[in-house]
């Protein structure tokens, strides 16, 4: 069974990262890659199943106002990553750049 106090500070970090997510959300809108940007009919897409999803730190900007989250990815080309991540209990998405994502310790 886990350390309690381990779950206590996951369990702060992740409302703290849900508080900059409603406070990067008043900026303006989730922004994402446009279909020119990901080239879909040029690039091969790959789709993870729900068990090969890995977690990242992923870099995403709402309007103006960019910051830092726990994702996971979901798809993938050559050069970009399909992300998805959760505000309290909705679940967000969007298409990054690779090079914005990092892989979770």
């Amino acid at each position: 069974m886990g350390r309690p106090s381990a779950l206590r500070e996951a369990n702060v970090d992740r409302r703290s990262q849900w508080a900059s997510i409603r406070e990067a959300a008043k900026r303006g809108p989730l922004q994402t890659l446009t279909e020119r940007e990901l080239a879909l009919d040029e690039q091969p897409m790959t789709v993870y199943p729900w068990r090969l999803q890995r977690k990242v730190k992923a870099w995403v900007r709402f309007g103006p106002e960019s910051i830092r989250v726990d994702a996971k990815i979901v798809r993938s080309t050559p050069l970009a990553a399909g992300i998805e991540f959760r505000c309290e209990d909705q679940t967000l998405r969007c298409w990054v750049w690779g090079n914005a994502v990092q892989l979770a310790e």
